[in-house]
């Protein structure tokens, strides 16, 4: 680094200036008390950095970048004499304006950085709709104290899906924090009370909370989920508590230390597939105004291509993009120590630059391969809105995992007693090895409920969505729920209906938890939380999108259901082996097995309702302290069965560890060689 009295300087609008550097992209302290920015336009004939200082709406200087300084279709200066701590900075870009080529620059409109660590202008939720969005410069000087990604392995998890502000923000949830990352770390003795080792959070990138096309000043619509992403490199700044603006990112990697520390991993729910700018008529924030034609699908009139149904498509596989893409992934996993991705319409990620689904697609295979990124979870939503479904057949290398839709429609149909979902169930608990069997692990991450869709409870409760809430005549979120709602639409004091919906609940987490793959859950479905049937809860920032935390109160049962599954599958690590191995093991009897009402008569082709599956859990095999058998029994059935257990070896008994239609939870009595369940009920029983 050159002393400053060797810098070639010149002023640019009372502003000391010299040529910056390509490298890193985006603001970056230079060491010898400059500011060094670099952005990249392919189309631009221009760049202007504009400073302003925070609070003020004038901006205090205007620098043109010169076109010396500007190497290949990059632009880089240095400034001086700035405090990091009160400057603010957009960008300007000069070249045509032919929307209908493609093109949209304006020299007078204000564009964030697109590798802003940080940005102003909603640092506090929903209260700073009018103040103009703005980069923040940063000093990395988080104290990590040796924490890194835990790399815990993906059978060992169990996910547990939340919302940052929806998750706290209940008046019942007894924190200091609410809606915030320090609300989250608040709330780690529940997440280890309830057993849980990894959280995954909805969009924390900076998004705009106040951008809902339906919003007036009657309707309090807001982006709540946030799934329009602004800037992918910097987090949510209202999600910090209040204060200076650089809290933000001391918050969250705080939060993720402290999650670090308890044994939970963190991962990020992010949204590559499109951004906030929408459609044609949508805002611009940076994208667009920088590099539309490199950054978006567009037809040969300059329209979006929506593949994404969001109004645009980010081109993903354009090799600029995907450097940029993997920039922000590398960013978050060395400077945030996050353990892994979940990717929206990840579908998309695999489409070429025309908009076709490719075998090998450039940009998931650099993710799967990259040295930064080789122990991180990356997890794919294998399906998008174009209707590209990919669950099963996700053009990706074995370092991927998805969402497998299939093991949550497949047992929504069974519980409601759809006995035509029976022969599909045995697949689906053994991982699915039915259009994975060619994989190296089980990347099936299983879940029956996630934010999108109703919860658990809404599952039990619901034959319909009431979305009316959301202004939209009831035509958004799916029709297609497979839910039941156990003979009262909604809410009701009958206590057989209660006593049932308790059963159903508890029946779809316990086949969740006893199936090889990865479960994951939606945060509150421990504790039947409800939407009140609203299957889409994307524009409410309500109760009726928070987790009702009284509610853990009201369903203790559920709870210490939960609660009990969980720790069984801890505790068994047959439940959780990591590839498709069934057959006998050293105790003499198939790892995983299958049965009728008889012990090992069951037709797996035909319908059935009733059945029950078998875990042989050999010492020697698993590094356990004994010998184990876990065996679950389910009955789909609107009566009562007879369940005949397996036969163990000599010296073994059946005790039964938890019971559905058990009202209070915790004892372990011995059964004989049958066991009554009751309609619609599950049982699991361990052997030793």
């Amino acid at each position: 680094m050159r002393r400053i009295d060797e810098l070639d300087f010149i002023q640019i609008d009372g502003v000391n200036c010299c040529k910056g550097h390509v490298f890193p992209f985006g603001a970056s302290l230079t060491g010898n008390g400059g500011i060094n920015f670099s952005v990249n336009s392919t189309d631009a004939e221009g760049c202007e950095l504009v400073l302003y200082h925070s609070g003020d709406r004038d901006a205090f200087a205007h620098i043109k970048i010169p076109d010396e300084f500007r190497i290949g279709n990059n632009y880089s200066i240095i400034v001086f004499g700035q405090d990091m701590d009160s400057l603010e900075y957009t960008y300007r870009f000069s070249g045509k304006y032919l929307p209908e080529e493609g093109y949209w620059f304006d020299p007078q409109k204000d564009l964030l950085d697109p590798y802003a660590k940080l940005i102003s202008g909603r640092e506090v939720w929903e209260q700073s709709e009018n103040a103009p969005m703005r980069c923040r410069v940063i000093l990395d000087d988080f104290p990590w104290e040796g924490d890194r990604p835990l790399e815990i392995p993906f059978e060992d998890l169990v996910i547990y899906e939340t919302h940052v502000r929806g998750f706290t923000q209940d008046p019942a949830c007894r924190i200091k924090y609410k809606g915030t990352f320090r609300g989250i770390t608040e709330m780690i003795p529940y997440f280890k009370d309830l057993g849980v080792n990894c959280v995954e959070l909805l969009p924390v990138f900076e998004f705009d909370e106040t951008q809902n096309f339906l919003r007036t000043k009657e309707t309090p619509y807001v982006n709540f989920w946030g799934y329009s992403t602004v800037c992918f490199f910097a987090p949510k700044s209202a999600y910090a508590v209040s204060g200076p603006m650089a809290l933000a990112v001391d918050e969250m990697k705080n939060m993720v230390k402290q999650l670090h520390k308890n044994g939970i991993e963190v991962i990020l729910d992010v949204v590559f597939n499109h951004t906030a700018e929408m459609g044609r008529g949508g805002p611009t924030f940076n994208y667009r105004g920088i590099d539309n034609r490199t950054y978006y699908h567009l037809d040969e009139k300059g329209n979006y291509v929506d593949y994404s149904g969001c109004g645009n498509t980010v081109n993903c596989n354009n090799a600029i993009v995907r450097q940029h893409i993997l920039d922000c992934l590398r960013y978050w996993v060395s400077d945030y120590h996050v353990d892994g991705f979940r990717f929206d319409e990840a579908p998309i990620l695999s489409r070429d630059t025309e908009g076709k689904p490719m075998q090998s697609p450039p940009l998931l295979e650099t993710l799967a391969h990259d040295p930064v990124l080789a122990k991180t979870k990356l997890i794919a939503e294998a399906w998008d809105a174009a209707g590209l479904y990919q669950v099963g057949s996700f053009p990706a290398p074995d370092k991927w995992a998805e969402w497998n839709g299939k093991f949550r429609d497949c047992v929504r149909r069974f519980v409601k007693s759809d006995a035509s979902a029976g022969p599909e169930l045995i697949y689906r608990i053994q991982g699915s090895p039915d259009f994975y069997q060619d994989r190296k692990f089980h990347p099936t991450v299983n879940f029956i409920t996630c934010h999108d869709g109703f919860t658990l409870n809404d599952l039990v409760s619901y034959n319909e969505k009431h979305n009316i809430e959301n202004g939209e005549n009831n035509r958004d979120g799916s029709d297609y729920n497979a839910s039941w709602n156990c003979g009262v639409e909604g809410e009701t004091s009958d206590p057989e209906i209660e006593f049932l919906r308790n059963r159903q609940v508890k029946n779809m987490f316990a086949l969740l938890l006893m199936s090889r793959g990865t479960p994951m859950m939606l945060s509150g479905d421990e504790f039947r939380n409800s939407q009140k049937g609203n299957n889409n809860v994307y524009c409410q920032d309500s109760p009726l999108s928070w987790v009702n935390w009284s509610n853990k109160e009201k369903y203790p049962d559920v709870y210490e259901f939960c609660q009990g599954m969980i720790r069984l599958r801890h505790d068994h690590p047959v439940l959780r082996r990591h590839d498709y191995y069934t057959a006998p093991n050293s105790s003499g009897y198939p790892e995983l097995s299958f049965h009728g009402v008889q012990p090992w008569n069951l037709n797996a082709w035909e319908h059935f309702h009733t059945f029950g599956f078998m875990y042989a859990e050999p010492a020697a095999d698993f590094h356990t302290k004994e010998d184990c058998f876990i065996y679950c029994a389910v009955n789909a059935f609107w009566e009562s069965r007879v369940m005949h257990l397996p036969e163990l070896p000599q010296g073994m008994k059946w005790e039964l560890y938890l019971y559905t239609a058990d009202r209070f939870h915790g004892h372990h009595e011995q059964v004989g060689t049958q066991f009554g369940l009751m309609s619609r009920s599950l049982a699991v029983f361990l052997g030793r």
